[in-house]
């Protein structure tokens, strides 16, 4: 499973990539913010949501600390989507949130 740190992720923001940022964790976590553009599909629902993703485009994952992120971009990563696992999640943003 490819690997991304939050750093990364958002120098790559700063910098204008277009990002495809899925957010695993429930709704009322996200409520307290998240990586500006990531749209919510909750870990529980990431297999019945992930048909309205297109397997053309990279998506980076993210959750509180890494780990149902981890569970996801696997699931994903097994139908044949193109997914990478930020590690260590929200703990270790750094940057704005929306």
């Amino acid at each position: 499973m490819k690997q991304i740190t939050a750093t990364e992720v958002q120098n790559m923001l700063k910098s204008g990539s277009a990002l495809n940022i899925i957010d695993v964790r429930e709704v009322d976590e996200v409520a307290g913010g998240k990586v500006p553009g990531a749209v919510n599909i909750p870990l529980g629902l990431i297999q019945f949501k992930m048909n309205e993703l297109d397997k053309n485009k990279e998506y980076i994952i993210v959750c509180r600390s890494g780990g149902r992120s981890g569970m996801a971009a696997q699931v994903l990563e097994s139908y044949g989507y193109n997914v990478t696992n930020m590690i260590g999640g929200m703990m270790s943003w750094a940057g704005e949130m929306e």
